[in-house]
């Protein structure tokens, strides 16, 4: 039965809560975690933060400064930049003068996926996940049960996070997804993706299968890291249908996918593999073909220097610590340990960098009169693969586990490495690491740009 006072609750003092500071010291920890190296989020604690202690309008006063800095940061700038160039890749040219503008993709209604392996696992997953109706096919029926179970797995887990859960993945039906060892039902797909390992005779012969079976106007795509799409082309019969498809592991989580055309790949095939990346909700680049294309040739030199910092007495943990904190979301070794050491030991084997081909008498620490490190290819020969075996750079709980823990083993290994090879070691700090790992990742990008084989930076970003 009062009259009621005009109230602004801005005017009102904010209540203390007794474990405020607690609170807050927890939040910063999470936050720090969360956004390594990211300014925004710690400003935003910030603001929260003078919220809590200080009056509104001196809080607002507050919330404004910290805007102003982030306004004119070189992370803001960054961040803008990086908005825009994803939207810039969509505009693809190629030197021969194809582009996005004038190329019209054909229909995809029905892929398939050769190999069951972990990259093969993750595209059947983003294709059923994009409602791509799926053959997957494997040599033989111990390697396809295996697979089988494995998609699965994955799936169930992808249709637990989606809303509505499985009912919208319709994968048990044999419509949408099928499993077999019979060439003959890739007939009638438009789109096949090979994703068997890194192995060139292996690949060709698979291509010259394909090119007898399926029909004329499919698009034939090859999941490599690295090796020469017009190598891969020559084997069939339409090389104007034969392109890269290069997924990042694990396939059905990162949104890069790199499109790699070769010397005769059509523009139509180009614009059908970025109708397809689109469909997949992934970012699709368009690059030339050379060794290692966009991505993994700026990754070679980058984790190359990563590896000689450890030879002159740095640790696998204390280079990703320095990268992680500068803002990469995982490491070089922590890296490598994920996708697996024996990608990248075939591959230098296939080179003839490492194994039984290399000849007799070359320096252990040279290659090409270019300074080389065996590290990784030891790591290799003592079965250390990385998570699938449970131990790499680190150790892990067990085979396939994912928590990384330093391996003492893996130092006295480096300190005996450089005693054999004389190298002494000396204390390395963290802006040594980041310089030569960045600069050597940024100057190969800038080798890719002068060779034609980005149309621009952004592609390349």
């Amino acid at each position: 039965g009062q009259p009621l006072a005009p109230r602004r609750l801005s005017l009102k003092p904010v209540p203390k809560l007794p474990n405020m500071e607690a609170f807050l010291r927890e939040a910063l920890v999470k936050v720090k975690k969360q956004a390594r190296g990211f300014l925004a989020p710690e400003l935003c604690f910030q603001a929260v933060r003078a919220a809590t202690e200080k009056p509104f309008a001196e809080g607002v006063r507050r919330e404004r400064e910290l805007f102003q800095v982030l306004l004119t940061s070189g992370q803001a700038q960054a961040l803008q930049y990086a908005f825009f160039a994803e939207r810039a890749v969509h505009r693809w040219a190629t030197p021969r003068g194809a582009s996005w503008s004038s190329a019209a993709p054909q229909p995809v209604r029905r892929a398939a996926v050769i190999g069951l392996g972990t990259m093969g696992q993750g595209i059947v997953t983003s294709l059923v996940k994009a409602n791509i109706p799926v053959v997957a096919l494997e040599q033989d029926l111990e390697y396809l049960n295996k697979g089988r179970k494995a998609v699965m797995v994955l799936l169930e887990r992808e249709a637990m996070k989606m809303e509505g859960g499985a009912q919208k993945l319709d994968f048990h039906n044999p419509a949408h997804l099928q499993f077999t060892v019979d060439f003959d039902l890739l007939r009638d797909v438009d789109l096949v993706i090979e994703a068997v390992f890194e192995n060139m005779p292996l690949k060709k012969e698979i291509f010259h299968k394909l090119s007898n079976i399926c029909k004329p106007g499919a698009l034939l795509c090859t999941n490599t890291s690295a090796l020469n799409i017009d190598e891969i082309a020559s084997a069939t019969s339409r090389p104007q249908q034969v392109i890269g498809t290069h997924f990042f592991s694990p396939a059905h989580v990162m949104r890069l996918l790199e499109i790699i055309y070769g010397r005769h790949t059509s523009p139509t095939a180009i614009a059908t593999a970025m109708q397809l990346a689109k469909a997949l909700k992934k970012v699709g680049v368009v690059v030339g073909n050379c060794f290692g294309f966009a991505g993994n040739r700026m990754m070679f030199p980058y984790v190359q220097q990563a590896v000689f910092l450890l030879e002159e007495g740095s640790r696998p943990e204390a280079v990703d610590q320095a990268l992680e904190d500068f803002g990469f979301k995982i490491g070089p070794f922590r890296m490598s340990d994920l996708a697996g050491l024996d990608v990248g030991w075939r591959s230098r084997k296939g080179q003839g960098l490492t194994g039984p081909s290399l000849p007799a008498g070359t320096p252990a620490l040279q290659r090409h009169g270019q300074r080389y490190s065996p590290l990784p290819d030891l790591l290799c020969e003592q079965g250390r693969f990385g998570q699938k075996t449970g131990k790499g750079w680190y150790q892990y709980e067990r085979a396939g586990g994912r928590t990384a823990t330093p391996d003492p083993w893996i130092h006295s290994f480096l300190s005996q490495y450089r005693d054999t090879h004389g190298i002494k070691t000396r204390y390395i700090d963290q802006e040594e690491i980041l310089e030569r790992c960045l600069f050597s990742l940024i100057n190969e990008g800038f080798a890719i740009l002068a060779e034609g084989i980005a149309s621009g930076p952004e592609h390349l970003d």
